[in-house]
């Protein structure tokens, strides 16, 4: 099987097991992924912070936007034909629906977002290596390799792999967590 069909097959199979998981067991795990992210000393730091508006099979984000944008510069991605940029989130009264059926937030002010320290990113599938399965886009693969700042990839347990397909393009991530793991640079822990 070619790599573009075997990462075809992984999106479907992800697709497939996401529709198995109740709502209320992804915002429970989506909870706690947030809180293990929270922890990390990168994650404190930072004073910008690229994150993504969820869509309903993903981790969940309304609740960690909303508790850290007056602490912390949040962006949001926002698509307009290949590129994706990322724009200050100010509220979820400040949304509006974008590409993919995905909020993304109005422009309210015209000056240009600090650059992200750290870049939170959603994915199909990860796997142990920190490398991630994206939609097949390849709108957060571009972006990525624009933005040397550490990325922090977020899934369900039952989205991390011991090996998932990956090509030249695909950039790995800084970390990986999940509601159970945290897996980084060093040895994986778990709280």
């Amino acid at each position: 099987m070619e790599l573009g069909e075997s990462k075809a097959a992984w999106r479907s199979e992800m697709a497939a097991r996401k529709q198995t998981c109740a709502d209320d067991v992804l915002r429970r795990h989506s909870m706690r992924i947030w809180r293990r992210v929270e922890r990390l000393p990168l994650f404190r730091q930072a004073r910008c912070i690229a994150c993504y508006h969820a869509l309903p099979d993903e981790v969940q984000t309304a609740g960690f936007l909303e508790k850290w944008y007056r602490d912390k510069q949040i962006l949001l991605p926002a698509v307009n034909g290949d590129v994706m940029t990322f724009l200050p989130y100010e509220g979820k009264n400040a949304l509006r629906e974008g590409a993919f059926h995905i909020m993304e937030p109005i422009r309210l002010r015209e000056e240009l977002p600090a650059e992200p320290a750290v870049i939170i990113v959603p994915g199909m599938a990860f796997d142990r290596q920190r490398n991630r399965l994206g939609r097949g886009k390849g709108y957060y693969d571009r972006f990525l390799s624009a933005h040397p700042a550490p990325a922090v990839g977020v899934c369900f347990q039952f989205q991390l792999f011991d090996r998932i397909p990956v090509d030249g393009h695909d950039r790995k991530m800084t970390w990986v967590v999940t509601e159970e793991e945290t897996l980084g640079l060093a040895t994986p822990f778990r709280v």
